[in-house]
């Protein structure tokens, strides 16, 4: 069992910054990948940022150069450090644990509960 808790989110000026973070408690598989994504009214849910176990990060082409993901030594927690922000960034930011056991078809997802990031003037 796991439960993913974000926070971070909140009201912002264009440029300015917000750190977003996700706690995760349970017992997660060696294999797995923790990111971010977003959902605005009206517009289709967007992958942000994605880690792995490994280190390995992708980001969203529209949040590259701005965004940066990161976990922390216990692997307990992830963070989204977003720069630069713009009004086109405002969104519910959900995060997301897809783990992986003994093969491929051996999956699980988990999400959040979702953090409001509001940037306006």
């Amino acid at each position: 069992q796991v439960r993913l808790v974000e926070s971070g989110g909140g009201l912002v000026q264009p440029g300015g910054s917000l750190r977003l973070s996700c706690a995760a408690s349970g017992s997660i598989a060696r294999n797995y990948a923790m990111g971010w994504y977003r959902h605005a009214p009206g517009m289709q849910r967007e992958k942000v940022a994605t880690i792995t176990n490994g280190g390995t990060t992708n980001y969203a082409d529209s949040v590259k150069g701005r965004f940066t993901i990161s976990r922390d030594g216990a692997k307990n927690t992830v963070y989204l450090q977003m720069n630069s922000l713009k009004p086109e960034d405002t969104a519910v930011y959900y995060c997301n644990l897809h783990e992986t056991y003994d093969s491929e078809y051996d999956v699980y997802d988990y999400w959040g509960q979702g953090t409001q990031v509001t940037v306006a003037s």
